[in-house]
């Protein structure tokens, strides 16, 4: 009985330290390479560069994670336990990801000079999944900002959806209501003018790797007045 008590405490004991050990590491960002490129509530979103040579730290990411990778680069992934998994082949870009939370591990570009770096806009999801929004009560008539004409759905879950949209130059998108949350990767940049529903028009200049966060709720029309800029939109759902 005495043994038995002493194997079951040991048991507790290991899983204890192994808790508080995965506890203890570092949420994926900030890290060398990496910019914030928005905060709120809702998301943080970063601007992560993979340099080559630079070693980087076991980390668990804390957030359920979107991202668009925007070039590809040869990376190494190694686990707490010190496996390792080589790098990936080159894939094509953009190519959007999602990733979900308390994945644990380091990612280094442990790479030749002159080797490509890889570079992504990633997304922590701060909000708990499912987490009630206020019901939206401005011009429930006005058609939703997705579907429309020329996008399409790259990437869905239960918490994100993407899609690929350019808007061309001098071609007006209807005025619409942006019923979720959303972030705009940009893959190709321009000026787009948005036009609220009061009239207001504000002019953004965009670039590729910029990114732009739209709250649930704005209420307007958009036309590209200079170049064709392309983007990866994230829904929040």
């Amino acid at each position: 009985m005495r043994q038995a008590s002493f194997v079951l405490l040991a048991a507790m004991a290991l899983l204890m330290a192994g808790t508080q050990a995965q506890e203890d590491f570092p949420h994926a960002f900030p890290r060398e390479g990496v910019t914030k490129l928005v905060d709120n509530e809702r998301v943080n979103v970063w601007e992560v560069n993979w340099i080559n040579g630079v070693k980087q730290p076991i980390h668990r990411h804390r957030y359920d994670m979107a991202g668009v990778y925007l070039r590809y680069g040869p990376i190494t992934v190694t686990r707490p336990d010190g496996t390792a998994n080589p790098p990936s082949a080159p894939f094509e870009i953009p190519r959007p990801y999602f990733q979900a939370k308390d994945v644990t591990h380091r990612e280094e570009a442990l790479n030749p000079p002159g080797t490509p770096e890889r570079l992504a806009i990633m997304v922590d999801l701060k909000y708990e999944p499912g987490a009630a929004q206020p019901a939206l009560t401005a011009a429930p008539k006005l058609p939703k900002l997705f579907p429309r004409a020329g996008a399409k759905t790259v990437l869905e879950n239960e918490r994100v959806r993407m899609w690929d949209f350019t808007w061309e130059r001098g071609k007006p998108v209807v005025q619409h209501v942006h019923d979720t949350d959303t972030i705009e990767v940009f893959l190709e940049g321009g000026v787009i003018a948005s036009t609220n529903h009061e009239g207001r028009t504000v002019q953004h200049t965009v670039a590729w790797k910029s990114a732009r966060f739209v709250p649930r709720g704005t209420i307007d029309t958009e036309v590209a007045t200079s170049g064709s800029p392309r983007a990866i939109i994230i829904e929040l759902k």
